[in-house]
C-alpha cells in the first residue's frame, strides 16, 4: 500500500564516466567533448556511485509509488562493478529495472546478460542510431554493426523464450537521437524493428552540446524541420501498415511532425513528463529533477542530497514544489527536447 510520497521511477547516475563507445552526440564521450580531458587535468577520479546509496534510497522508498529504477543513462551501465547487486535489489525491493544500454553487452555477452536482465526488467532500450553499418558506425564510434545486430537478435530470442515459458515479457526498445546523419534511415530503422520483433522505437532531438554538431540538429531551421517532418510521416505510415510478428503495432515515441518554429521551442504547449513523476540522483547523491545534462540541470536549483535527506523530504520541499509551478518560464525548460503534448502524458512509461 502506497502511504508515502515520491517518484514512480528513479534514475541513478551509477557510472557516467565509464563507456566503451564514443558516440558523436554524447556529452561525456564524444570526440568533441572535453569532459574526460578536464577531469584528468584536474586530477578527479571517475564518477562511480556507492552501491550503498542505492540501497538507502530503496529502503526509504518502501510504501511509495516507486516501481522502477534506471541505472546510468550516461556511460554504459553494464560495466558498473555493482550491476549484479542492482539486479538483486530489484528482486529484494520488488521494483523493475529499466535499462538503457549501447548494445555491445560487455563482459558477459548478450545471451548471459539477457538471462539475468529479462526476468527483472520492464524495458530494455538499446541505443540504435541507424539502419545501416556505415551510418551506425559513423555515429556510434567504436561499435561494430554486425556484432550489435547479432546481440540484439540474441537478446530478443532469450526474451521471447522466457515469455513463451510463462515468464515475464520485458519490452525491447530501439532508442536513437534524431540527426541529420540518420534522418534518411528513420523509416528503415522502423522496418528493422518490425522485422526483429522490437516493441518500440523511441528517440529524441539532439542536445547540441558542442558547436561541431549543431548542424546535425533536425530543429536547426525551417528546412531541416521540413525534412524531419517528411521522415516522421513516412515512419508513422510504415508502422501503421506493417504489424509486428505478434500482430501488434510497433510503438513510435517522439516521432511526429514539428511546427515550423520548433527550432525555438520544440512543443510550445508541451508539458514536462518528469516533474512530480520521476527523479534523478547523480553520482554524489544530488537530487535532480530531470534528465537534462548534469551541469545544465544545476540551474534548476539545489534541492538536496540523498546522502543526507530522504526522497520524501525533497519531494515535498518548497523548492521542488515551486519548480513544478514555475518551470515553464525557465530557459532550460523552454528549449527542452523532452516535453510531451498533454494528451501524450497518459502514455509516458
Amino acid at each position: 500500500m502506497q502511504t508515502k510520497p515520491g517518484p514512480w521511477r528513479i534514475t541513478f547516475d551509477t557510472n557516467p564516466d565509464d563507456c566503451n563507445l564514443r558516440c558523436i552526440m554524447c556529452e561525456g564521450f564524444s570526440p568533441h567533448s572535453e569532459v574526460k580531458n578536464k577531469r584528468v587535468a584536474e586530477g578527479r577520479p571517475k564518477r562511480r556511485m556507492d552501491i550503498g546509496l542505492i540501497r538507502k534510497i530503496l529502503e526509504e522508498s518502501r510504501d511509495t509509488p516507486l516501481r522502477e529504477i534506471i541505472p546510468s543513462t550516461m556511460g554504459e551501465p553494464l560495466v558498473y562493478k555493482n550491476f549484479d547487486d542492482i539486479l538483486a535489489m530489484c528482486n529484494e525491493f520488488g521494483v523493475k529495472l529499466n535499462l538503457t544500454t549501447n548494445g555491445t553487452f560487455p563482459i558477459k555477452g548478450a545471451e548471459e546478460w539477457a538471462k539475468l536482465i529479462v526476468p527483472v526488467t520492464s524495458d530494455v532500450k538499446v541505443s540504435w542510431n541507424a539502419a545501416s553499418k556505415e551510418t551506425q558506425e559513423k555515429i556510434m564510434l567504436g561499435t561494430n554493426w554486425d556484432k550489435v545486430l547479432n546481440n540484439l537478435k540474441t537478446f530478443i530470442h532469450v526474451r521471447d523464450q522466457h515469455a513463451d515459458a510463462g515468464g515475464h515479457r520485458c519490452r525491447v526498445t530501439l532508442q536513437l537521437t534524431f540527426l541529420q546523419t540518420n534522418v534518411h534511415e528513420l523509416v528503415d530503422v522502423v522496418k528493422l524493428g518490425v522485422s526483429l520483433g522490437v516493441d518500440r522505437i523511441k528517440g529524441h532531438h539532439l542536445w547540441a552540446h558542442f558547436k561541431e554538431i549543431k548542424d546535425l540538429s533536425m530543429r536547426r531551421n525551417k528546412e531541416s524541420i521540413a525534412e524531419w517532418n517528411q521522415a516522421a510521416i513516412a515512419a508513422q505510415d510504415f508502422a501503421q501498415n506493417n504489424l509486428l510478428p505478434n500482430g501488434e503495432q510497433i510503438i513510435l515515441e517522439n516521432i511526429y511532425p514539428l511546427e515550423e518554429n520548433a527550432h525555438e521551442n520544440l512543443l510550445p504547449e508541451g508539458v514536462c513528463p518528469f516533474l512530480g513523476q520521476e527523479a534523478w540522483v547523480n553520482t554524489e547523491g544530488r537530487f535532480s529533477p530531470c534528465c537534462a545534462p548534469d551541469e545544465q540541470r544545476k540551474a534548476l536549483g539545489d534541492f538536496g542530497n540523498l546522502n543526507k535527506s530522504t526522497m520524501g523530504d525533497i519531494w515535498e520541499s518548497d523548492s521542488y514544489q515551486t519548480l513544478q509551478k514555475n518551470y515553464q518560464d525557465h530557459p532550460l525548460c523552454i528549449g527542452c527536447n523532452m516535453k510531451k503534448a498533454p494528451d501524450e502524458m497518459k502514455k509516458v512509461a
